[in-house]
């Protein structure tokens, strides 16, 4: 018999164990239980908040809080609650919006739209926006005109008012009645052939014939819409969705849009027949293009071969750039009022005055033409020529004859040595009596005083003269102003005009004799006689030789 165990004093007595009542069990249980369910249901861990916003409706449309916010269909929040805006007939709907629903912009719509028929009441269909646009921070407000709600029926019924609904009895039954009407003779002769005697039911059948070939096409269209691999039309919705909603968030501009479009559709119409021939030319227009395509295509390769070249010329681009600031200044600082504007404007009266002696030296220009060519083509050839003058002809060393321009500017030298003083060191003026025993009239002198006057020139001279070189004309040339100078042939100055020619008419006048003592002369004058002739011959020729060496230009001008 084994011995008995030790009892443990820290034991519970049997007697003094804890035990749970089953209320307390109960409670316990149904916590535990409800705990689950409630965020079973709620999907929301109580004292917590997340993103809120708020947007205004015209009407909540039967929605509550709890009901759900979908974006493409997939809950992203829920309704917490909804009441009246302010003081108006709007409603305010608040909404909490979880992570996978964020960011939401400012250009963000919201629908309120009816849920399935086993689901029942509505949910907020939300847009988040383009994401370009601002956030809505947490907390904020989407107006009213970022938000719809849906047509009721009462709505739609209310549209439909008795006289809508008349007129839509009447609209039907005209229109049964053209269905079932054959058209009139007048009617007839307006339409095509294939419908002429025929209801307009009949005319519709008849339409449907073609139908086939027009399904045929639209199939292969529809068939050409699916795409060429799975998914094809799938993403095409897909964008289409993008592109109306982003059409959507820009409705004013897209008004703008339509309003334009039928600004320049109706520019169109009134240039229908220039867009015909627009359209005619298209064709020839396209060839030319594909041609200057495959050109450019020709040229693409050289192209990226200059743009690879280029690169490093671009990124010293911003160096030279900055380099060329100080330039810029210089430049800026030289166009200012202080430089060249002010210069400018010193310039501009004297950019007048030179248009103005432009445009008259438009005029003077041919004048300057005609002369210089009358000088190179006549005056200068004519200096070149040498002046024959028998023994007196003027040679040079070598034989040569000089030229007729050279012996003009002989003669003034020899003129200015003539008029030196004694001394050389200035000129004088000589001064001489006129007179001779010869009386010469060298020709007819014509003036118009009142009426043309001709007088015979009479004067003086020591000595009788030899003739004249050039011939001295009696007549005065004939000067032909619509002759052109340039067009004259050169004049022969050693020809038949060059002389000499004779003498002009002459009278030996006796000079005065000396003044002698009066002496009474007898009553009968003496017999003149062959001695006394010969000292009035003497006496003259006396006073003639001294007039002669009085003259400063007789014989070489001796002083």
């Amino acid at each position: 018999m084994s011995p008995p165990k030790k009892r443990d004093s820290r034991a519970v007595p049997p007697t003094k164990r804890k035990h749970w009542s089953r209320f307390r069990v109960g409670l316990i249980a149904i916590v535990v239980l409800i705990i689950p369910v409630y965020l079973a249901f709620t999907k929301d861990i109580p004292f917590t908040s997340g993103y809120r916003v708020t947007a205004v409706f015209e009407s909540a449309n039967n929605l509550r809080a709890g009901s759900p916010v979908r974006i493409a269909g997939v809950n992203v929040g829920r309704v917490k609650s909804v009441a009246r805006y302010k003081d108006t007939n709007l409603s305010q709907v608040e909404m909490e919006i979880s992570e996978d629903g964020l960011p939401i912009h400012e250009d963000a719509t919201l629908k309120i739209r009816p849920r399935i028929f086993l689901e029942g009441n509505f949910f907020v269909d939300l847009r988040p926006g383009t994401p370009g646009s601002p956030d809505v921070p947490d907390g904020g407000t989407i107006g009213v005109t970022q938000t719809s709600t849906p047509v009721q029926l009462d709505q739609l019924l209310t549209a439909l008012q008795s006289d809508s609904r008349e007129d839509l009895q009447h609209v039907l039954e005209e229109y049964g009645a053209a269905l079932n009407s054959k058209p009139t003779p007048e009617q007839d002769a307006e339409l095509p052939e294939s419908v002429r005697g025929l209801t307009g039911a009949q005319g519709l059948n008849n339409a449907a014939a073609p139908g086939a070939r027009a399904l045929r096409n639209a199939t292969i269209v529809n068939d050409a819409i699916r795409g060429e691999k799975p998914g094809d039309l799938a993403k095409t919705i897909a964008s289409v969705a993008r592109l109306s909603r982003t059409l959507e968030s820009r409705e004013g501009q897209l008004q703008d849009l339509i309003v334009n479009f039928n600004l320049t559709a109706s520019a169109f119409a009134n240039q229908s027949g220039a867009l015909s021939e627009t359209i005619r030319l298209l064709g020839p227009t396209l060839a030319t293009a594909r041609s200057a395509l495959r050109s450019v295509d020709a040229a693409l390769p050289s192209t990226r071969a200059w743009a690879r070249e280029i690169l490093p010329g671009v990124r010293e681009t911003a160096a030279t750039v900055n380099a060329s600031f100080p330039w810029i200044e210089q430049t800026r600082a030289l166009l200012g009022p202080d430089e060249l504007q002010g210069l400018m404007a010193e310039l501009t009266p004297a950019t007048k005055d030179l248009a103005r002696l432009t445009n008259a030296s438009i005029r003077l220009l041919p004048e300057i033409d005609d002369f210089s060519q009358c000088f190179a083509k006549v005056i200068l050839p004519t200096g070149n020529v040498g002046l024959e003058d028998g023994a007196l002809t003027n040679r040079r060393s070598d034989g040569s004859i000089v030229e007729s321009y050279k012996e003009f500017w002989y003669g003034l030298v020899g003129l200015t040595s003539a008029g030196q003083g004694f001394d050389g060191n200035g000129a004088y003026l000589r001064a001489t009596a006129a007179g001779g025993q010869w009386n010469v009239a060298p020709g007819i002198s014509r003036y118009a005083a009142g009426g043309t006057v001709e007088k015979t020139l009479t004067g003086l001279a020591t000595q009788r003269p030899l003739g004249t070189r050039p011939l001295y004309s009696a007549r005065s040339p004939a000067i032909k102003t619509d002759v052109p100078c340039r067009s004259n042939p050169v004049p022969d100055l050693n020809g038949p005009q060059a002389g000499p020619g004779a003498a002009p008419r002459s009278i030996q006048v006796p000079t005065p004799p000396p003044v002698e003592r009066r002496v009474e002369t007898p009553t009968t004058p003496p017999a003149r006689t062959a001695a006394s002739d010969d000292t009035s011959a003497r006496t003259a020729s006396v006073g003639s030789e001294l007039l002669s060496r009085l003259s400063p230009l007789a014989n070489g001008g001796g002083r």
